[in-house]
């Protein structure tokens, strides 16, 4: 609001404030934010912290309890990340004792820093920024962080920040968004849209390298900024970019698209007790069980007015939606 981003604590059981950090973040010249001023990224908690990342770059660490600054570095400014028209939007997380995020450029691809003062743990790689985040994977008993950069997906070591691999997938504008999706068989799913389509790597360990086996490749399904959820071998997300995106299937094992059903719009999710509590950009929110032959729904209501584009989240029964002006707290229980 009037040029700030502002990070807010509430009580979840009435929604009351508890606390707000406010900080200047007015737009530069380049960046065009007519999509949605943002911020883009989810708030990171981990122990007594709370980490910020502002569609400008700027990171923040805050007490959890007061909402007091601990500390700040500027992505930009200080490592000179890559630019994004559309905003920074990579979400931190959290390793050991380090906070990791992409930031893009020379030298600055990703970047560790301790959690307790900011100080650089690490800074590697030349890789352009893009719009994902980074997660953690585990490939044959060694942890790895895997980013999906401008226009490759790599793996790297994360207490130390080296590359242990990358392969090619090129989009347009660089606009790799949704973040990949690990799981059983060493099996990557990723998938953008603006021409990258989707495709799975096969990782596997052996000795002190990593080798990386393309699985299949088509643009069958194509994820423009929403989430995917994988269960057993199947792929779940909105498939689309500009247009009609209908939640959609893929095998990941052979990259088969069984089904799309259009009744659901572009919508983000999570699944939770056998099910999909989805949320579509036009805030209805609605529950649904997904198989191999198509979306089972049990029910469906008109819930939030406006652009919802944030995953809901659950914790315990208890479901936040919100969209750029309102958040709820609803009981599932």
């Amino acid at each position: 609001k009037d040029g700030q981003e502002v990070a807010i604590a509430l009580d979840s059981a009435t929604g009351k404030t508890l606390w707000e950090y406010a900080y200047d973040a007015p737009f530069w010249k380049e960046q065009d934010m007519s999509n949605g001023p943002g911020p883009h990224a989810t708030p990171l908690v981990t122990g007594s912290y709370v980490f910020t990342t502002g569609v400008t770059g700027k990171l923040h660490c805050l007490n959890k309890q007061t909402g007091k600054l601990v500390w700040s570095r500027d992505l930009f400014k200080e490592f000179n990340g890559t630019v994004r028209p559309n905003g920074y939007s990579c979400s931190p997380l959290a390793y050991k004792n380090t906070v990791i995020v992409m930031v893009g450029g020379p030298g600055s691809a990703l970047m560790a820093f301790n959690q307790k003062d900011g100080a650089v743990a690490w800074r590697k790689h030349d890789f352009k920024n893009s719009t994902s985040s980074p997660i953690l994977t585990n490939v044959d008993g060694q942890e790895q962080i895997v980013a999906f950069m401008f226009g490759e997906i790599v793996g790297v070591e994360p207490n130390s920040g080296a590359l242990l691999w990358s392969h090619p997938h090129p989009t347009e504008y660089g606009l790799n968004t949704s973040t990949p999706v690990w799981g059983e068989g060493n099996l990557l799913f990723v998938s953008s849209a603006y021409g990258g389509g989707s495709r799975v790597l096969k990782l596997t360990r052996g000795g002190d390298k990593t080798t990386v086996e393309q699985v299949w490749a088509h643009g069958l399904m194509r994820v423009h900024f929403g989430n995917c959820v994988r269960v057993g071998d199947l792929v779940f997300g909105s498939s689309g970019d500009f247009g009609p995106a209908p939640f959609a299937a893929v095998n990941v094992k052979t990259g088969k698209v069984p089904w799309g059903d259009r009744s659901v719009g572009r919508a983000s999710f999570i699944y939770a007790d056998g099910r999909f509590i989805v949320l579509d950009e036009d805030g209805r929110l609605s529950l649904a069980t997904p198989t191999p032959e198509g979306l089972t729904g049990h029910c469906k209501t008109e819930l939030l007015q406006g652009v919802a584009w944030t995953a809901p989240t659950l914790a315990g029964t208890k479901l936040y939606v919100r969209n750029r002006k309102t958040i709820l707290a609803l009981e599932l229980g």
